[in-house]
């Protein structure tokens, strides 16, 4: 089937939005030619478009680009909208109080995950996340529990493309991966020292919804100097239990497609993976 001019144009629209939510700085024109392999001169076109209609801005004086008011008004209706944000709020406030770290969660997105919301620690040092940004699934613990119960052609795609090293504990080998994902999906959670940010550790236990797809994760994270073998242990069930209530909410039963989905205790064996 031949794609039309208008969805080729639109299609290029979107990807050079996308790069935005996966950069941590500006972009230039050249920089995202190079990304999407497009000339610099449809790269720049695209880019006035979106600034007209106050979806990027540029600094003159770098002559690069960020997102502008109307990308953030557009996030924020989406998160506002976002029925996963609105049930898990509660959960995560009393996670968060019983564990006094940082609590977030995640929801998968085309490419990855993003942090959709957070809950910051009490303590003086404490981890916060980057809300809206794209993660690799295979990198941290909150990523870890979406790719386990992929279904299993997905994960394999995954996990047979290149995996992207993001700090020197990023697990980057198929087989180690593969081995990991089996853990997560036998205890019902999954935990992470310093796998996708350098210095920070993790517990994470994933959501499901009414179709026992899974729909997110739930998080405690902070320094890895305080994630130590035994506050692992203790935050696992506790973490677990946050996810199951919140794909309780979400129309989740034992009994939906298999039973995938947390147990209420941690190191159960209630789980079964996604379909092939």
């Amino acid at each position: 089937m031949t794609t039309r001019p208008g969805t080729e144009t639109a299609g290029r629209v979107i990807d050079v939005l996308l790069l935005f939510t996966d950069a941590p700085d500006d972009l230039g024109v050249s920089w995202i030619a190079r990304e999407l392999g497009l000339s610099k001169a449809v790269v720049h076109r695209i880019l006035q478009t979106l600034v007209a209609r106050g979806m990027v801005v540029l600094d003159e004086r770098t002559r690069l680009y960020r997102l502008g008011p109307t990308a953030a008004a557009l996030g924020a209706r989406a998160l506002r909208e976002f029925d996963l944000r609105a049930v898990a709020a509660e959960a995560l406030r009393r996670l968060q109080l019983q564990t006094q770290e940082t609590v977030t969660l995640t929801a998968p997105v085309p490419g990855g995950r993003a942090y959709v919301d957070q809950i910051v620690s009490t303590h003086e040092v404490k981890m916060t996340v980057e809300l809206g940004r794209r993660f690799p699934l295979h990198a941290g613990s909150s990523g870890k529990c979406l790719l386990a119960f992929l279904p299993q052609r997905r994960r394999e795609e995954i996990l047979t493309a290149e995996l992207a090293v993001l700090t020197d504990r990023t697990i980057t080998d198929p087989e180690t991966l593969r081995t990991e994902l089996a853990a997560v999906r036998e205890l019902g959670y999954a935990s992470s020292q310093g796998e996708r940010q350098a210095d920070a550790g993790s517990v994470a236990a994933p959501v499901f919804g009414l179709d026992g797809d899974v729909r997110g994760s739930v998080s405690v994270c902070g320094p890895r100097s305080r994630f130590t073998p035994q506050f692992v242990r203790d935050c696992a069930p506790r973490v677990v239990e946050a996810a199951r209530e919140i794909s309780t909410q979400l129309g989740w039963k034992a009994t939906n497609a298999g039973g995938r989905a947390a147990s209420p205790t941690a190191g159960s064996h209630a789980m079964t993976e996604g379909p092939p």
